[in-house]
């Protein structure tokens, strides 16, 4: 895991937000997560991935649970997952977390470029 903030975020020449962070050239997939008071993500077992997961808390508080280990996370931090790391959000029960979160990959998203 790598934390950073909103203000290390950029793109230059229309690179996606977190080039240079992660891996690469084309966001490739992602969402808008809202999470219950206190709920905990992917409680089913372990949540793993074969690329970098970036999540950007954009409202709340609460935890980031990486192989066990569990990080405070806040409205304003950016988490690079990487690559095998098991991880989880867990939401503050009074201030429950909205994130951002999105893969890349040097092919992109389907919808908008040609796969070979």
């Amino acid at each position: 895991m790598k934390r950073y903030r909103f203000s290390d975020l950029g793109s230059t020449g229309g690179n996606h937000v977190a080039f240079g962070l992660i891996p690469g050239a084309r966001l490739s997939m992602g969402g808008l997560s809202f999470h219950p008071p206190g709920h905990r993500t992917h409680d089913d077992g372990r949540h793993v991935h074969d690329d970098c997961e970036v999540f950007c808390i954009m409202q709340g508080r609460g935890f980031i649970e990486i192989d066990g280990r569990q990080e405070p996370v806040e409205a304003g931090d950016v988490i690079a997952v990487e690559p095998g790391e098991d991880h989880h959000l867990i939401g503050d029960p009074k201030h429950p977390i909205v994130n951002l979160w999105f893969h890349a990959s040097d092919e992109g998203h389907p919808k908008q470029y040609q796969q070979d």
